[in-house]
Parts: structure tokens; C-alpha cells; sequence
């Protein structure tokens, strides 16, 4: 069917609502109501119900509002669309905006009232090693001239294990788009800037910044619910998914509820 795209709804509760209330909502979203406390746990925004059309996922997410819920809906193509990231290394706080550069020197300017949303979280970066195992294996020559009784060698074999760690991460956005205006990591950012304020600790030298930020973008909403869970256990591939998927329903949650309309 040409211009068929599904429509999410997705639903934010900073608290478990009460037994009845997740009820209701599981038949307005035809979900069982356990099924429903799960997805309304956690405290981020969750994707509860997909729509063939707008209006249909609008009339769901309104329903919801009317139980206090707070409801939001969002195309897929939107929700899906990967986020070119510009990744700064260094800041320098001037009047009224900041200025960032990224490894290779390029620029970008920030107007100190144009940050509308800081968000922190936690990259997953998964990482392969190589190690070396020693294992017994039988030794079918040494066992035949033996008349069949099993004659056993050590055979090193290389195996490469993936593991997977967590990056801390912030983002800034501003009202017009769901995309970042940037991003920075806490070891790829070059401290040197903080001057006086630069500690031992890359921790705490991104704290700090994190802190500077809230500074001097005081207009901005700041959510770290992000950096307060994680995803380790899980493929990197799936919890790279994870991070772009819960960045834009946090923005898409905070413009919702400011009550500014969202345009790409």
C-alpha cells in the first residue's frame, strides 16, 4: 500500500501507576495488564503501541492522556532515521555562546539560549580481543598404535571474545530537530580547556563539563536517566539501537511535554 508507515505510541511514567490505571490503559492498547506494567516500568519512555495511520495512534495516545498518562506518538521513519553526530573534543565558553571543535578542527557554535534539551547516557562500545586457549584433544595416531587406548595432546587455539563497555555520553538538542546538535564522550574529549578545574580523573573532568554545560545552557532540560541504566549484557549492536531509539523518545517526551510542536 503506497504511504503506509506505521505509528508509534509511546508512553513515560516516573513511577509504576496504580493497579487500575494500568488496566485501562492495557485495554485502550489491547495488552495484557501485566504486559502493560512492564512496559510502564523503568521510568523512560516506552513504546507501547503501533498504528497503520496518524489519526488512529493520536485518538490511542489521547485516550491514555486522559488517564494521566503521558503519551506522545511518532512516525517510524522519524524514530528509525540513523543521527549524524558532529563529536566534539574541546569548548570555549565565551559570552552568550559556546564554541566546539571535533579531532579534526572543525567548528560548531552554540547560542547559549538555542539548547533545549542536555541529555546523558551511556554509550555501548563493543570491543573484540583475542586470547589464546589451551585444549586437550585426542591424538588419533598416538591412539591407533596403541592398540585404541586414547592418547590425548595440548593444542593452543586462538578465540576471539567480544566484550562490550560502557562510554558516558552527553548530547545537546535543540527545539527543531530530533537529531543532536552534537555529542561528546568522556575519553574522547581534550581536558586542557578547563584550566585550573582539571582533575587526575577523566570521570570527573566529565562531570564537570557535564556541570558546565548545565551552566551555561540554562534554558536546557537536563535528563540523565540514560546514565542510570544499563545495557551491558546485551549485543552492541542492540544496545547501540537502544541509545539512538530512547535519545529521540526523550526528546520527543520533553518537547510534548513543553507543548512545542515538533518539526523535522
Amino acid at each position: 500500500m503506497a504511504g503506509y508507515e506505521v505509528v508509534h505510541v509511546a508512553v513515560a511514567a516516573s513511577s509504576v501507576p496504580e493497579p487500575d490505571i494500568i488496566k485501562k490503559a492495557a485495554v485502550i492498547v489491547n495488552k495484557d495488564p501485566y504486559q502493560m506494567r512492564l512496559l510502564l516500568s523503568g521510568g523512560l519512555p516506552r513504546l507501547i503501541a503501533h498504528y497503520p495511520s496518524l489519526q488512529e495512534a493520536e485518538s490511542i495516545a489521547r485516550n491514555l492522556i486522559e488517564l494521566g498518562l503521558s503519551a506522545l506518538v511518532c512516525k517510524n521513519s522519524e524514530l528509525r532515521k540513523p543521527s549524524k553526530v558532529f563529536t566534539a573534543q574541546t569548548m570555549e565558553f565565551l559570552e552568550g555562546e559556546v564554541i566546539f571543535r571535533d579531532k579534526g578542527g572543525q567548528t560548531k557554535r552554540i547560542i547559549s539560549t538555542d539548547v533545549f534539551l542536555i541529555l546523558k547516557g551511556n554509550l555501548q562500545i563493543s570491543e573484540e580481543e583475542e586470547v589464546t586457549e589451551t585444549k586437550s584433544k585426542i591424538n588419533w595416531g598416538a591412539t591407533l598404535l596403541t592398540g585404541g587406548i586414547p592418547i590425548y595432546h595440548n593444542v593452543k587455539e586462538k578465540v576471539s571474545s567480544a566484550t562490550v563497555r560502557e562510554e558516558p555520553i552527553v548530547r545537546l538538542y535543540s527545539q527543531e530537530s530530533s537529531e543532536p546538535a552534537l555529542q561528546m564522550s568522556q575519553h574522547g574529549m581534550a581536558y586542557s580547556f578547563l584550566g585550573a578545574r582539571i582533575a587526575p580523573s577523566s570521570a570527573a573532568n566529565f562531570n564537570t563539563v557535564v556541570a558546565k554545560l548545565q551552566e551555561w545552557f540554562p534554558r536546557a532540560i537536563f535528563d540523565d536517566r540514560l546514565a542510570k541504566s544499563s545495557r551491558s549484557d546485551a549485543s552492541s549492536a542492540k544496545v547501540s539501537d537502544d541509545l539512538e531509539l530512547n535519545c529521540k523518545l526523550l526528546y520527543l517526551y520533553h518537547k510534548t511535554k513543553s507543548g512545542l510542536s515538533h518539526s523535522e
